[in-house]
């Protein structure tokens, strides 16, 4: 999944109740959730490196316990920075001569009308239990596992022993449902703090562990609602007979939102072939003149590509793959090959048919565009460069 929907996960599972068990448990799940996606630094070294190694090893079963490490880390940083350095320095000193804040708060407390609570009430520092918060960002850590699981782009999680990619493909990488269900588990105890304030109620420590509880529950529904439509459009179209030769694989890629919409792609001995499937109504609409794609010609420079740094790791990575030779044809993420005349070259295009649908109305393009990636080979054998969506392999 993308950042968001991974950080709000951290905030509700520590808000879920292990905020109430140690210091700063809200603040690990944060960091142990979104701390696999370190690997993005990869981008640095071009677009080819970061496909290499997103979701690699830092997205494994054998990772997680080190990412839950890296946040308590953080934390623990966190906390050295903050507290004053005279308690670091002297943790026995005598209290100062002034009188405490919350002591002044107390003491106005103790002094309100009576039938009148105070609006705060006085509170102490919540202790750091190091055992509760490296399960905090254990639990975190091992979400951000699962969630990515459910989507089409899919992870490795036993890697280096396994290098297989895994991916559920039935909940779309970035699901608004999810976005609500996090922004109401977050947003409306804080609105109903406010309101007691303004009341003059008591202040609850804890506040908003039952809106993440539902937050997280309601997570967990749509995950097993988006698999059993998931299954059941699979099934739809292995009844529909939609291609015209033996189907030897297929596939179903979600849309947003709407749980019974989906994407299959069919493979045959000579073309792919795709479809639109809706669950809810049991259609499956495919138009033999529109959605086939004959399967292209391997010529010599695509052989040549798939030697390539970027070939390697596209096949590697892409488990619905289409190559092609577009012939002299420039892209627009690098400059063509400045040659002498005469020498003859070519483009090679990557691209992961996965990917290759608009999901949504207003969209122009395939999201295949962002994820292809393109060779330039010289003389059948001699790479010229490589690029990936917008940006050039250096």
């Amino acid at each position: 999944m993308e950042p968001v929907t991974h950080l709000l996960t951290g905030a509700c599972i520590g808000r879920a109740g292990f905020n109430r068990k140690t210091a700063y448990a809200t603040l690990a799940a944060v960091l142990a959730a979104e701390a696999a996606d370190l690997d993005v630094l990869w981008g640095l070294a071009g677009p080819v490196e970061e496909l290499k190694h997103h979701r690699g090893i830092t997205h494994t079963f054998l990772a997680v316990p080190v990412m839950a490490g890296l946040a308590m880390g953080a934390v623990w940083l966190f906390d050295r920075c903050k507290r004053p350095r005279r308690e670091r320095r002297r943790p026995d000193s005598v209290p100062p001569p002034f009188p405490h804040p919350m002591r002044r708060k107390t003491d106005r407390a103790a002094r309100a009308p009576a039938g009148l609570e105070p609006a705060t009430e006085p509170a102490t520092a919540q202790p750091m239990r190091w055992g509760w918060l490296y399960l905090s960002a254990l639990v975190s850590a091992s979400c951000h596992l699962l969630l990515d699981w459910t989507n089409n782009y899919g992870l490795r999680p036993f890697f280096p022993f396994n290098p297989r990619w895994y991916a559920g493909s039935f909940m779309f990488i970035a699901e608004p449902v999810l976005w609500a269900l996090f922004f109401l588990a977050l947003f409306v105890p804080w609105v109903l703090g406010l309101a007691d304030r303004e009341m003059g109620a008591r202040r609850r420590r804890f506040r908003g562990r039952g809106w993440a509880i539902f937050a997280l529950a309601g997570t967990a529904g749509l995950g097993c609602w988006r698999w059993a439509e998931h299954a059941q459009g699979m099934a739809l179209v292995n009844q529909a007979q939609v291609a015209s030769q033996p189907v030897q694989r297929m596939a179903l890629e979600p849309y947003p939102v709407n749980p019974y919409h989906w994407h299959a792609i069919l493979e045959t001995t000579d073309f792919y072939q795709t479809a639109d499937v809706n669950t809810w109504t049991g259609s499956v609409q495919s138009d033999p003149q529109i959605d086939v794609m004959y399967k292209p010609t391997d010529t010599p420079a695509v052989e040549a590509a798939k030697q390539t740094l970027l070939g390697k790791v596209y096949l590697d990575w892409g488990s619905w793959a289409v190559v092609r030779d577009l012939g002299p044809e420039p892209v627009a993420a690098m400059a063509a090959p400045d040659l002498h005349p005469g020498r003859p070259w070519t483009t090679v295009e990557f691209s992961d048919l996965r990917f290759y649908y608009r999901f949504l109305p207003a969209q122009n393009t395939p999201a295949a565009s962002v994820l292809s990636g393109w060779v330039y080979i010289v003389d059948g054998r001699d790479e010229a460069g490589e690029a990936m969506g917008s940006r050039q392999q250096r």
